[in-house]
């Protein structure tokens, strides 16, 4: 029987009960390791977790706690090769795949380090500058941000199993808030090995960070008034997790980062002739095929103008017919497979529905596997539809197939003669998804781009604006930087991450202090939290 793999709570390892939950190999369908999180004592772990690990966090400085950080950077990049083998191994990835969720990981925690070493030795943030509340500026008030008394609790999804855990842990232990992380049980076992790693070196407080493979039953109701969740996944999921006591009844903070159905927009500028388009062909099939396409950032709906459907579409399928697909074990593989055969059959029921409303315009279902049984491995070729009447679908706004399928659609280019922006039709459309992640945008003019971001910024959390100048220098429209803003309205779930420092807000209590000068003055250091 494969290796049972244990939990850390309150500060010691301790396996589950049963035989649990086997992970798989998704390419070869090999049994891995075994996860459970039965008969924990998860009054006790969050009870250790809020008041050990958060007591002895909060005794240490931010700078303090930005050099532990560093020192987990450190350790992380030491044993990078180990964690390349399980992703390769549990989630079906290639190389430059892993590279995306392990080193994407180690890069933002690398970042927060960095940030938190500027605020300083101090305990508390002011938040602006003392205002006066008399006319002889005796009586002034100073808004404070304070490490909340809780614990942060991360319910993360399978596509990102060290990303997901570091991008929500940096801010979290720099605010001085114990972290306890459940990730999804399809492919927890490189999130297990980073947190083992970590506590093994001592880096951390006992409590500062837990790890629960397995079941994520009884974690909510665990949950207190002081307590914050992160949740990555889907919004009916999202929509039960709102639901509960912990947050109607305690009050607890929820963040949600759901389904997006993120779009790209050819402007009506950048016709084949030009730069712009070539940009926006090599974007929409990167991020069909990056992982898979198992991104909740990744481009799901395509529009251009109505005169380029047929080119933007013979460009595409020229470029997703190079895309090799298989075993990530051999170098010829461009694109691995989905995490398992649950989410295989999963995308293979989201493209039988896409079809009711739209045409298959490159069908990936007779691609060979390279060294890969199609009868057991989860691989998905890339599937490309085109709908012609984006105003009358209905699926193509609402249906998000999590793996390598993307959507055209052709808008109408609005009159030079009028104001309003040539792609007022194509941003309609895009809010049709009622509020994505991200929207990416191409055009040959810069100036242009910038007036359409803001067109698009009401329902997008990120807007990714590319022109022929920014070719060699831009992130890409699916990669989600540490300095930028991850997160979206409506759909999108409503959440905010990353940021830069901005996402200290979310384990900060903010408080107005009311007092004399000389009272405010004695506060805290004039340390205010920045923007960057």
């Amino acid at each position: 029987m494969t290796e049972l793999l244990k939990n850390y709570v309150a500060g010691q390892w301790v396996a589950g009960d049963g035989e649990g939950v086997t992970l798989t190999d998704p390419v070869t369908g090999d049994a891995l390791v075994r996860v459970s999180s039965q008969g924990l004592d998860l009054t006790h772990a969050f009870r250790f977790a809020r008041e050990e690990g958060g007591a002895a966090l909060r005794e240490l400085t931010y700078a303090q706690r930005a050099a532990r950080l560093a020192e987990i950077v450190k350790l992380l990049q030491a044993k990078r090769d180990d964690y390349y083998a399980i992703a390769t191994a549990n989630s079906g990835t290639t190389r430059n795949d892993s590279a995306v969720d392990i080193d994407g990981g180690i890069f933002t925690l690398s970042y927060y380090a960095k940030l938190g070493a500027s605020l300083g030795d101090v305990h508390a943030l002011r938040d602006g500058n003392a205002v006066s509340l008399s006319k002889d500026q005796s009586f002034s008030v100073q808004h404070v941000l304070t490490p909340t008394r809780g614990v942060a609790l991360f319910i993360n999804a399978f596509n990102f199993p060290s990303w997901g855990l570091w991008e929500k842990a940096a801010p979290a232990l720099l605010s001085g808030v114990p972290v306890i992380i459940k990730p999804a049980t399809a492919t927890a076992w490189l999130t297990q090995r980073m947190v083992a790693d970590v506590v093994d070196a001592g880096i951390l407080p006992p409590g500062a960070l837990s790890v629960i493979c397995g079941s994520s039953a009884g974690l909510l109701d665990q949950i207190q008034a002081f307590d914050v969740v992160s949740f990555t996944g889907s919004a009916q999921t999202a929509a039960t997790l709102r639901a509960h006591p912990a947050f109607v009844e305690r009050g607890a903070r929820l963040n949600v980062e759901a389904d997006s159905l993120n779009s790209a927009i050819l402007c009506a500028d950048a016709t084949p002739d030009t730069p712009a388009f070539e940009l926006f062909i090599k974007e929409v099939v990167r991020e069909m095929t990056v992982k898979s396409g198992q991104k909740c950032t990744a481009i799901r709906r395509a529009f251009v103008p109505e005169a380029s459907l047929e080119a933007v579409l013979d460009a595409l399928k020229a470029k997703l017919a190079k895309i090799t697909v298989g075993n990530p074990r051999d170098d010829t593989v461009r694109m691995g497979s989905l995490v398992s055969r649950e989410q295989y059959e999963n995308v293979l029921a989201g493209i039988a529905a896409l079809r009711e409303e739209a045409v298959l315009a490159y069908d990936g279902s007779a691609v060979p596997l390279i060294d890969a049984d199609a009868t057991i491995a989860a691989c998905v070729a890339p599937h490309l539809f085109v709908v012609n009447d984006p105003d009358s679908a209905t699926l193509l706004h609402d249906v998000e197939v999590f793996g390598p399928v993307a959507t055209v659609a052709p808008y109408r280019v609005a009159a030079a003669a009028n104001d309003t922006l040539p792609e007022a039709h194509a941003v309609a459309l895009a809010r049709r998804g009622q509020g994505s992640l991200v929207a990416s945008i191409y055009s040959n003019d810069d100036a242009h781009l910038g007036r359409l971001a803001l067109e698009l910024a009401d329902s997008h959390g990120r807007v990714h604006a590319i022109s022929p100048s920014v070719q060699q220098s831009q992130t890409g429209h699916g990669n989600v930087m540490p300095m930028s803003l991850h997160g979206g309205p409506g759909r999108a779930g409503g959440g905010e991450e990353l940021g830069g420092l901005r996402a200290l807000g979310f384990y900060h209590r903010r408080s107005a202090v009311q007092a004399s000068s000389a009272a405010i003055d004695a506060l805290t250091p004039n340390a205010h939290l920045p923007t960057a």
